[in-house]
Parts: structure tokens; C-alpha cells; sequence
């Protein structure tokens, strides 16, 4: 994507143009918006199936934030905008004047990849630890290494492999 539209902004001639805005509508909105659905669908049913939860811990909450927030964009923003560029392209390559202001595309190149570099990086660290329950607040039992037993807070103790979690 980024590099049709850095075609597309520092090309004087109007054939390379039309070809490259017109190419940016074919391989920009559709499978960004397939990969994003993916993204979301597989972190919810791995949310669901695997020991980090959904919303049980802040790094995979902000994870899920991030990618609505980048599919939402993609649907409502984006989409328009490359759609409404490559109508302009169209009527380009018919030989009609036309004026592009492509300042709205450079956004979608620079954004994106640094809101996924945080994802990653989220995905590594692993900071910030549990969201906390409402349950375990009433209970008290929102510490790190104790469990609630009979309305009690008792230590956890691990031992052999669950020691390395």
C-alpha cells in the first residue's frame, strides 16, 4: 500500500498515476478488511481456549482495542477514500482533468504498522497484569499469589511445572 501511494504522490506522469490509484482499490480495502476479520476472530477464539482470556488480562484487552479500532478504519475510512481516489484515477486515464489531493492516503501506511508494533510488542511483554474481577473485589482476593478459600485468603503455593508461570 505504501508504496502505490508513494508512486502515486511523486509520479508526473498521469498513465503511472491512474494505474497505481487504481491498483490501491484493488489490493488495499478487501483484503485488509478479510486479514483484520481474521486477526479478531483468531485472538477471540484463542482468547477463549487458551489460559490469557479475553478480557482477563489489560495487554490482551488493549490487543483487541487495537485491532477494532484498525478494522473500523479500514470499513469507515479508508474505504471511501481509496474508492473515491480511484474513481478520480478512472476518469484520469478517460483523459478528463482531474485534481488529486492524496495527503489522506499517507496516514493509513504510517498508522497502521506502529499501532501493530505496539500489538507485538504487547504480545512479547506481557505487561500490566489482570484486569481485576468484580468478584475478586468484593472478596479482597485481587492479589497476585492468593485465592479466595471459604472467604479467606490463603497463599498459593506452586510447585514443579506451575512454579514457571
Amino acid at each position: 500500500m505504501a508504496v502505490l501511494i508513494v508512486t502515486a504522490m511523486t509520479s508526473s506522469d498521469r498513465g503511472t498515476l491512474a494505474f497505481t490509484l487504481q491498483a490501491l482499490e484493488l489490493v488495499t480495502v478487501w483484503p485488509l478488511l478479510s486479514c483484520g476479520l481474521v486477526c479478531l476472530l483468531s485472538g477471540v477464539v484463542l482468547g477463549l481456549g487458551g489460559r490469557w482470556g479475553v478480557l482477563r488480562y489489560w495487554w490482551v484487552a488493549v490487543k483487541l482495542a487495537i485491532s477494532l479500532v484498525l478494522l473500523t478504519l479500514v470499513a469507515v475510512s479508508l474505504r471511501f477514500e481509496v474508492a473515491d481516489q480511484a474513481a478520480r484515477a478512472k476518469r484520469l486515464a478517460a483523459g478528463v482533468p482531474v485534481t488529486f489531493d492524496l495527503t489522506n492516503l499517507v496516514y493509513p501506511p504510517t498508522v497502521s504498522p506502529a499501532l501493530l508494533l505496539v500489538a507485538l510488542t504487547l504480545s512479547v511483554v506481557k505487561p500490566w497484569g489482570r484486569i481485576r474481577s468484580r468478584a475478586s473485589a468484593q472478596l479482597g482476593t485481587g492479589r497476585p499469589g492468593r485465592r479466595a478459600v471459604r472467604g479467606t485468603d490463603v497463599p498459593v503455593v506452586r510447585s514443579g511445572w506451575d512454579s514457571w508461570r
